[in-house]
């Protein structure tokens, strides 16, 4: 692909996500103003936040529930991300193998349970989000991830897990690309619309009593007394409890400032195809479609059967900037646009109706975690690392288990109650990020992990896919 070639099929793209498309129309929720008592308050509007709202209604039907959110609800990296809602809660069955071994067996089992539960509770609220439980498709292009994947097999394998290895004209059934050799297909694995996600999340819980303010972003958190105040500028908020899920937004508690990093991934959604354009590609189903990479590539079809193409590039900004400008990186989208075409040569001729960007919470190992201040009456939940949509659920009950005082055998996992390894202050951040992000493309290329990215592993500290 040319540069003038990529540009061309970049110059219409519009700048948000493709999933805007598709927002359920809603009236905003109220400014914060004056001062605002109640049992459980929860800052951030997105998948974790209203998660853990229905779910405390859940168990607590005549409690005071507040939420408060910056902007709109899912306006950050809720409603930017691909919708892939992984039936796992630690970044897959190989993360939990190589960090929690002795848990591992325990992890995959709740990651299941917690993707039947996640579907269970969108058909009890009646929340159409376009979930469609239609597996994923993982591609190997070089012999060193071909080994990968039959590793994936195995430890698939181990616990049960259906899968299917693929290679030659099996393959080319599921997605024909002259840059993947092999492939994992496996049944149990779902999509869904993210912005749809954060509407009927929020629809239900209004409906069931929770007080939402939007436009309303909290400023500081400090302690009177026995209760927990949230102040916001115009008001302030008096709370019995606090769960903080405010992800990619500076964290209130100082002692979570360097357990997670802000770095911002980029995605492009196609013109809408016909069955013609997908049979070229012999992409007929609906399975979400992963590769190997350290720079990773993702993608699925939309409902109108728009390719979503994102990944590769996970560009930190030094200081941990978060400007919404740097969601917008033509660079990245055109880097985008070229490996798009490169994969899929038969849609060559194809523009792209959106490009936009996004921040992922990005903890030093790749799955969230918990914690409570305050003597148990302040939780917090964060670091998902890409891999929320359905951990979110996963995150909201232990957080509330944790409120409650309570010992469960979510908050009794590693995984969930051990801090990760904390990033440096600036500027060894910005030069360790950098210096590892170059060990992992050189890893791509030569399938050798140097000794940054080994001592990284023996200190329990991954940016790898």
């Amino acid at each position: 692909m040319t540069f003038h070639t990529t540009n061309r099929s970049l110059a219409n793209a519009q700048p948000h996500p493709v999933w805007q498309e598709t927002k359920i129309p809603a009236t905003a929720a109220p400014r914060l103003t004056g001062e605002v008592k109640c049992d459980i308050a929860i800052v951030g509007g997105g998948f974790v936040g209203l998660w853990t709202a229905l779910m405390a209604r859940q168990r607590r039907p005549e409690a005071a529930i507040v939420v408060l959110e910056a902007g709109r609800c899912g306006s950050e990296a809720s409603g930017r991300n691909g919708g892939f809602c992984a039936p796992s809660i630690s970044h897959g069955v190989s993360n939990a193998l190589k960090r929690w071994p002795k848990e591992a067996e325990q992890l995959v089992r709740l990651g299941k349970e917690n993707l039947v539960e996640f579907e269970r509770d969108l058909r009890r609220f009646g929340m159409d989000v376009e979930f469609e439980r239609s597996g994923k498709l993982t591609v190997a292009s070089q012999p060193w991830q071909v080994e990968g994947l039959r590793s994936m097999k195995r430890n698939y394998e181990r616990f049960g897990i259906s899968c299917e290895y693929l290679d030659g004209e099996r393959l080319k059934s599921l997605l024909d690309s002259p840059a993947y050799v092999a492939g994992m297909f496996e049944p149990n694995y779902a999509l869904l619309n993210p912005v749809k996600m954060v509407s009927e999340l929020r629809r239900v819980c209004l409906a069931q009593g929770v007080q939402l303010f939007e436009h309303s972003p909290v400023t500081a958190l400090r302690q009177d007394g026995l209760h927990q105040v949230l102040e916001t500028g115009l008001g302030a908020v008096k709370a019995a409890k606090v769960a903080l899920a405010t992800n990619i937004a500076p964290p209130l508690l100082g002692s979570l400032r360097s357990k997670v990093i802000p770095v911002f991934d980029y995605a492009l959604a196609t013109r809408p195809l016909d069955d013609a354009q997908l049979r070229a590609i012999g992409w007929s189903g609906r399975y979400g479609i992963a590769d190997c990479g350290n720079q990773f590539h993702y993608l699925r079809k939309t409902e109108d059967n728009r390719i979503l193409w994102g990944g590769y590039d996970a560009i930190y900004h030094f200081a941990s900037r978060r400007d919404e400008a740097l969601t917008q990186r033509p660079e990245s989208f055109a880097a985008l646009a070229r490996q798009f075409q490169a994969t899929f040569p038969a849609l060559a001729d194809i523009t792209f109706s959106h490009a936009w960007g996004g921040i992922i919470d990005t903890s030093a190992r790749t799955t969230f975690f918990c914690g409570t201040s305050s003597n148990g009456r302040v939780a917090y939940a964060q670091g998902f690392t890409g891999q929320g949509v359905s951990a979110s659920r996963f995150a909201a009950l232990t957080m509330l288990d944790l409120l409650e005082g309570k010992s469960t055998e979510r908050t009794k996992l590693a995984m969930t109650s051990t801090a990760p390894f904390p990033f440096p202050p600036e500027p060894l951040r910005y030069v360790g990020v950098s210096l590892a992000q170059r060990s992992l493309a050189r890893e791509d290329i030569t399938g050798h992990r140097d000794w940054l990215l080994k001592g990284f592993d023996a200190l329990g500290i991954g940016f790898d896919s």
